[in-house]
């Protein structure tokens, strides 16, 4: 395995590889994230993984410099699942110039859902990313579903900007307690980490309610709400989507996703959880 470090090498090395996978990340990796590499393997010849904490996708008072940053651990886990190439950047290496002054824009979905409680942050994820897709020129990318917001800005993105890469979302790795496993859970004390599965859980009540017939989304969604806050939960948002564009759910639409984010001490945490209706 190679762990390069400049831009220079990595396109260096694109040159010799066929069919490259790319699977960006912030490093911290866990079993969702080595969930991700197993998919990127099955469609491509080489695996790249990309570990940079970015910081233009973090707002004012977020965790940026708290963020865990564990390269070792993460290179190690890498190795052992067989990944070809670790692009570890350090910052003046994708922003030479200390900022950024060209952006990629996404469209009115930026601003909701977690991007009422982080503005900006989408902005700066589909920045960055356009940046990795420039630089490893993958044939693939794949994208975790937990991110659901995220994942809905880049397949909207490559599509608009025509970027020639394929993306492949990949489901949701979840503890035995039905947790979403996510970097943040190490925030979380062994007493919040065992509360922290009612998010889950409520998403899933609200599932089952959907499929039983009830389309009164907003009454499932306070229920929720309501639930999770009577337990010391601080609610961020939980919403029935329609699962392809995020816009608002209509009663007829048969692909929906509820989505989630809601704080835990102080942990903030997302989950969400797919709905699909037959006619």
């Amino acid at each position: 395995m190679h762990i390069i470090h400049t831009i220079t090498e990595l396109r260096s090395w694109r040159q010799q590889a066929k069919r490259v996978a790319l699977v960006p990340t912030m490093g911290n990796l866990h079993e969702g994230h080595l969930s991700l590499v197993r998919t990127a393997r099955a469609h491509a010849d080489a695996v790249v993984v990309s570990i940079f904490v970015n910081r233009i996708q973090f707002g004012a008072g977020e965790d940026f410099d708290q963020y865990p940053r564990t390269l070792e651990q993460d290179v190690k886990k890498l190795a052992a699942a067989g990944v070809d190439v670790v692009f570890a950047p350090v910052e003046s290496e994708l922003y030479p110039n200390g900022i950024q002054n060209y952006f990629v824009e996404p469209p009115v979905i930026q601003n909701e859902l977690c991007g009422r409680s982080r503005p900006g942050h989408f902005r700066g994820v589909a920045t960055v990313v356009t940046k990795l897709f420039n630089i490893v020129q993958p044939d693939v990318a794949c994208f975790g579903k937990k991110d659901y917001q995220q994942l809905v800005v880049i397949k909207g993105m490559v599509q608009d900007l025509n970027m020639n890469v394929e993306i492949i979302p990949v489901g949701i790795e979840r503890a035995k307690t039905g947790l979403a496993l996510s970097s943040r859970n190490s925030y979380l004390t062994d007493t919040e980490r065992a509360q922290a599965a009612q998010l889950s859980e409520q998403l899933q009540v609200m599932a089952k309610a959907i499929a039983q017939g009830n389309r009164d989304f907003a009454v499932l969604e306070n229920s929720a709400a309501t639930y999770l806050q009577q337990h010391g939960w601080q609610v961020d948002y939980i919403e029935v989507r329609q699962a392809q564009m995020l816009t608002k759910a209509q009663n007829s639409d048969t692909n929906l996703v509820i989505v989630a984010a809601a704080i835990l001490g102080t942990t903030r945490l997302i989950d969400n959880i797919e709905v699909h209706l037959s006619n």
